[in-house]
């Protein structure tokens, strides 16, 4: 046996490792594993992290399979038996609206949560033609939230909201634009809540390009649903409405952003209207699949790691400049401590890790680069180009 596989056996036992001490911590000290109290609801095994993809069509799920994706969100004018079948036979779990035909199948196991219509949020259509009224209410969410837990009370619900949760600014919300108030009231309607803002496609200056959006909608849903809410958010990977996509390099800095401030699950969004409509973007440009295939892939590998809980004030980190922050998160596991780090900002940056208990010697391996630092009394330093992200772990 060659020591690339021994390595990998070595990778797995840690990962199982991970887990079954996230399951005895579990048992210990109540549940951490967010869909535990679902009796039909996502996998509730400790080393499941839910990466998703945004109304696809079901005949298309063994491609995003093989892409890291395990959960679709949204069936279009669905669910029909139609999709459901595909979606069984290629072993791909669904979100979906509750329809007639969702409540007669709520018996099968291929459902795992049910949705709200999306972007409630955003001003609505008042027909074509007809130009646009206010948002839905926060109360008829919460009334519908509660008709569809009475239907069915043993999935979670989601609702995904707008850019309106990370820009207050957003014209889109109509007449309560500039009213983030409105959103605490929304989230009391649904047990999973998820927003989406795309930076690099985005048509105005104000976010046009600011990365960091990302992680600041994902902080205010974790404020604001005070941490009752399971929280996940949607990621850009093609034009979408614009000239402008999204770099893989730009698509990996969003996706750590989102989890190193907190996020749970990814919805990548896959849609592209210019240069002409593609519902399934994602899978016609080779460069950009093969890159979320390997992050997805990466972040499975991690994901008996990131549901651990963070270990607060476990390090602290020196940027220079100052005005170029690294954003970081600590987890420890099996006697191992994990420091993934991303920085905020276009624009190079150093950063100095202080890690608190460690070894007076250590070396942080940096995972998927072959390359080891050097840690000393717990400090070490990296270099990080514009938007780097760097995953470290300690032994």
């Amino acid at each position: 046996m060659g020591t690339k596989s021994l390595a990998a056996i070595a990778i797995i036992a840690v990962i199982a490792m991970c887990a079954g001490n996230l399951r005895a911590s579990v048992s210990q000290q109540g549940d951490r594993n967010a869909f535990a109290r679902w009796k039909n609801g996502p996998p509730s095994d400790a080393d499941y992290f839910p990466i998703a993809v945004w109304l696809q069509d079901p005949k298309l799920a063994p491609k995003y399979k093989e892409a890291g994706i395990n959960l679709y969100i949204g069936l279009w004018k669905g669910p029909t038996e139609e999709q459901l079948e595909a979606l069984k036979a290629a072993g791909m779990p669904v979100i979906c609206s509750q329809n007639e035909l969702g409540l007669r199948n709520k018996d099968d196991t291929v459902i795992v949560g049910w949705m709200h219509g999306d972007e409630p949020d955003n001003a609505q259509s008042l027909g074509k033609g007809k130009g646009y009224g206010p948002p839905v209410p926060p109360q008829r969410i919460i009334a519908n939230y509660q008709k569809m837990k009475d239907a069915d009370s043993s999935r979670p619900i989601l609702l995904n909201l707008g850019q309106g949760v990370a820009w207050d600014k957003w014209i889109g919300r109509g007449v309560r634009t500039n009213h983030p108030e409105d959103y605490p009231e929304y989230i009391k309607g649904c047990d999973i809540v998820s927003f989406d803002i795309y930076p690099v496609a985005h048509s105005r200056v104000e976010v046009a390009g600011k990365l960091w959006y990302v992680a600041r909608g994902v902080d205010r849903l974790r404020q604001w649903s005070k941490g009752k809410k399971v929280v996940w958010n949607c990621i850009e990977c093609t034009r979408i409405n614009s000239g402008r996509k999204a770099s893989p390099h730009q698509v990996r800095a969003e996706v750590w952003m989102s989890l190193i401030h907190g996020s749970t699950g990814l919805v990548y969004f896959v849609h592209e209207w210019k240069p002409g409509f593609n519902a399934h973007a994602l899978l016609d440009d080779p460069e950009m699949l093969r890159a979320v295939t390997a992050l997805n892939r990466q972040i499975h590998s991690l994901a008996a790691v990131l549901n651990t809980p963070s270990v607060e004030g476990g390090a602290t980190i020196k940027p220079s400049p100052e005005d170029v922050p690294i954003d970081i998160m600590v987890k420890r596991c099996m006697g191992e401590t994990y420091i993934f780090a991303v920085a905020m900002r276009d624009a190079a940056v150093k950063g100095l890790f202080e890690v608190r208990g460690l070894a007076e010697t250590a070396t942080a391996e940096v995972l998927g680069e072959n390359r080891r630092i050097p840690v000393k009394n717990g400090r070490f330093e990296d270099d990080f180009k514009a938007y780097d992200v760097h995953l470290y772990r300690v032994q």
